[in-house]
């Protein structure tokens, strides 16, 4: 099945907690982002996010750091989208260096996942 990506960076706005740790409903944010990206491509339609099957936050995401969420659709019934989704750190602030230094990493780091289903009505559908 097709694959959905996105990738942003997390603001100063994003960070909920001290220490600028970001909310882990930012990760669930994105994976709605994914999941409408994914339903236009596949029904021509935006769909609605009915359910989180399963969550799991796997590592902390901080103020300044890109996040790439990805998803795809792993199940399709007559309305309903069965999604899986992965949330990785990809680039990571280096404050220890200067202000605006950041790194790449060389292997990302996977800070949530999460299974879910959205429905597309029928009559909605286009595809």
């Amino acid at each position: 099945m097709e694959k959905a990506v996105i990738r942003m960076r997390m603001s100063m706005h994003d960070a909920h907690y001290g220490g600028n740790l970001v909310d882990g409903a930012k990760m669930l944010q994105l994976f709605g982002d994914v999941a409408t990206e994914l339903l236009i491509r596949n029904d021509g339609d935006e769909g609605l996010f009915v359910a989180y099957n399963d969550v799991n936050f796997t590592a902390p995401v901080y103020a300044g750091e890109f996040i790439e969420a990805e998803g795809e659709i792993v199940e399709t019934g007559n309305s309903s989208r069965k999604m899986k989704f992965t949330a990785r750190k990809v680039i990571v602030p280096r404050t220890d260096i200067s202000d605006s230094a950041c790194d790449v990493l060389d292997e990302p780091v996977i800070v949530c996942k999460a299974e879910g289903t959205c429905v597309v009505p029928k009559g909605k559908q286009r595809k």
